[in-house]
């Protein structure tokens, strides 16, 4: 049950905006109006979103699954998976050459893109792997990057899902030409690497167990908040490799094998 003020929550998602449009970091959200449980976080997440999209002259166009790795929980001090939303100034096809400074930080996330075809009716799960499936039309490399305004990273699941799941921007590759059911997502591999040298590596069972455990985790969340997901929704699921940050002059480059390759050019 949410337990900030309308009040607070709108001076929660003035402060986490002006954060942003600054670059400043930010110690903690103070007490009087930082969010307490999930409840609260999301309401001060949506008025940030709101916020973003009306600087921006942008919309939300779907959702990102922070988390859902055992690495992020324990770099997060999460316990479970939070989401934030994709927003299209933030946005872009792969290849990209971006500008270091506009980030905070640049921590790189390479991850499984999906996209939704069919709306989700309220009320129809809960789902699960195979029965999320028939709902996906597209499957897709990505990397998200993670912009985090925090001095603290572990400041608790509330903070971090105000501030929009501390979601930077994303880079989608395109979408698989052949039929992405008969891939076994759990298993499919992928490497990361800056400027042709291999950072990491890692597979779909990385997030969850497999990317479209994600999806259903989605689908069964949001709902518990207002929300569903509908036709055209983009989703990215969470780190499969090692985290790492890139710098200016650098390239990244993820690397799906037979789903393609996403990469990113810092000046």
């Amino acid at each position: 049950m949410a337990t900030l003020s309308t009040d607070a929550v709108t001076a929660a998602a003035d402060l986490l905006a002006a954060h942003r449009r600054r670059g400043e970091r930010l110690a903690e959200i103070p007490v009087a109006i930082r969010p307490v449980d999930l409840d609260d976080a999301y309401a001060v997440q949506e008025g940030l979103v709101e916020r973003l999209c009306a600087e921006h002259a942008g919309k939300a166009v779907g959702y990102k699954v922070a988390c859902t790795n055992v690495i992020a929980q324990q770099a997060l001090q999460v316990r479970s998976p939070l989401f934030g939303r994709l927003l299209s100034h933030s946005v872009w096809p792969s290849p990209v050459t971006l500008e270091a400074a506009r980030f905070t930080t640049r921590v790189i996330e390479c991850e499984f893109g999906l996209r939704i075809g069919t709306d989700l009716s309220p009320g129809g799960g809960p789902y699960d792997a195979v029965t999320i499936a028939p709902f996906v039309d597209a499957v897709f490399p990505s990397i998200e990057i993670v912009d985090h305004r925090f001095a603290d990273w572990s400041l608790g699941a509330p903070s971090i899902a105000a501030d929009n799941a501390i979601h930077g921007g994303w880079v989608q590759g395109r979408p698989y030409d052949g039929d992405w059911r008969e891939l076994d997502l759990a298993n499919h591999a992928l490497e990361a690497r800056i400027d042709g040298a291999l950072v990491s590596t890692g597979t779909g069972a990385a997030v969850l167990g497999n990317p479209l455990t994600v999806m259903a985790w989605l689908a069964d969340e949001l709902p518990r908040h207002g929300r569903r997901l509908r036709a055209g929704d983009v989703v990215t699921t969470g780190v499969c490799t090692e985290v790492f940050s890139a710098e200016a002059g650098s390239t990244v480059v993820a690397d799906f094998g037979i789903l393609g390759t996403v990469s990113i050019d810092w000046r």
